[in-house]
């Protein structure tokens, strides 16, 4: 019988008791058994931030693409196969190539504790050092100072989006430490692009950068990205762009744009690079139209979209991003893990939807249940109320108000059992 990626991927899953262990001790080991594959990637941009580094990061490839270059990009979660995370030279990983070097990797570690991104992380620079490309990105998991992918010695440049609270239980209880932990990306004498942040996280990455000596080219100072009349305005020492908007939905987007193109010029990249980050990109489950798939063929008239984003600063976005959109009697699908702050998410979401239909995140051990996040909108002033699953949450929205707009949101999770069955 061949062995598949997914049963490699199984296996690696017992390697290490917890998901999460932030150390960069067994990467180091395991990458030095691999050839050390890190030093010779393409020239590597390396993306932290709390929000908008996945939007950011398929920005960046857009205009890099849009520029003729071959692009290899590296991010995390995937939302329906693995394969997502890894684009070599502008393309999804191979079922064949991927089962390779996870196999190389799962071999050359013998055995020894590692955790399961640790071990892919290791894969996915071992199948972008031996594929040729002009750039590579790479996108943190978690944080940034032991992160799994701050390997790379001399990055080409980094990037800093915005930070906020998330994940206190590993990166800190306030947005200082958060920041701090992200800032450790930074390289002495590597140029880093930074978005608008809270003073908090300024502050303590502007402080890391004076001592690595890193050149900040921050938000605010070094240049300016802002929506005018519908286009997206963007203004730096070297003059100004008047580009459309970015295809991905948001006023968020537009700040994730400007962080692109900050990173486009300083690498020495023309209008047309930027113009294409902007129009061409393209980043599952950020306010994504739903097309097609069993839901829409079940729901005709209704209007979907999904998100999985998850925390206070999602819930603040999305709630903007409803607000573009032509009225329309809005419900929301919610479903959320364990660990985020579900109040914090759904709070701005008052006044924008009609009610809440809570459902338990299918196949995930870390779901919140679906009454306490009814509970937790009651109490956040959003009429809620329990389903049992997205088909009867469809179904009860729909019956009520056949022509709705349905937002499935809260979760990447939730996002991914609904792009698997969609596709």
């Amino acid at each position: 019988m061949t062995t598949t990626s997914d049963v490699i991927l199984q296996r690696m899953m017992a390697l290490h008791p917890k998901l999460i262990d932030l150390t960069l001790d067994r990467m180091w080991r395991l990458l030095d058994a691999l050839g050390n594959p890190q030093d010779s990637l393409p020239p590597v941009i390396h993306l932290a931030g709390t929000n908008g580094k996945g939007s950011t990061q398929a920005m960046l490839r857009a205009g890099l693409e849009g520029a003729g270059l071959k692009v290899h990009a590296y991010t995390s979660p995937h939302l329906a196969r693995f394969h997502e995370r890894i684009r070599l030279a502008g393309e999804l990983i191979s079922e064949a190539y991927l089962t390779e070097v996870l196999d190389e990797c799962y071999a050359a570690n013998q055995g020894e504790t590692i955790t399961y991104f640790e071990i892919t992380t290791c894969a996915a620079l071992l199948a972008m050092s031996r594929t040729p490309a002009d750039y590579t990105l790479l996108e943190t998991g978690l944080g940034g100072r032991v992160d799994s992918t701050n390997v790379v010695a001399k990055p080409a440049l980094t990037v800093i989006t915005p930070i906020s609270y998330d994940h206190p239980q590993f990166l800190g209880e306030t947005v200082g430490e958060i920041a701090s932990a992200k800032a450790g990306i930074l390289k002495r004498g590597v140029p880093c692009v930074m978005t608008a942040q809270p003073d908090e996280a300024a502050e303590v990455v502007e402080a890391e950068a004076a001592r690595l000596g890193v050149q900040l080219v921050a938000q605010g100072q070094h240049w300016h990205v802002s929506e005018e009349r519908g286009r997206l305005v963007y203004q730096d020492e070297t003059g100004l762009l008047d580009l459309p908007p970015p295809s991905l939905m948001g006023a968020h987007q537009f700040q994730n744009a400007g962080a692109a193109i900050a990173a486009l010029r300083h690498l020495g990249f023309d209008e047309r690079a930027c113009e294409a980050a902007v129009t061409q990109a393209t980043w599952p489950a950020r306010m994504q139209r739903l097309v097609s798939g069993p839901l829409l063929d079940a729901a005709p008239e209704a209007e979907f979209w999904l998100d999985g984003g998850h925390n206070a600063a999602c819930g603040a976005t999305l709630a903007e991003s409803l607000g573009r959109l032509p009225a329309r009697e809005t419900f929301m699908i919610c479903g959320m893990l364990n660990t985020k702050d579900v109040s914090g998410y759904l709070a701005p979401m008052v006044g924008h939807v009609r009610a809440l239909h809570a459902v338990s995140i299918p196949d995930e051990v870390n779901t919140l249940p679906a009454d306490k996040t009814a509970a937790i909108a009651k109490e956040a002033g959003l009429v809620a109320v329990e389903a049992l699953s997205l088909q009867t949450a469809v179904a009860a929205i729909t019956t009520q108000s056949p022509n709705a707009r349905i937002l499935i949101c809260g979760s990447l999770y939730l996002a991914g059992h609904v792009l698997r069955s969609h596709s």
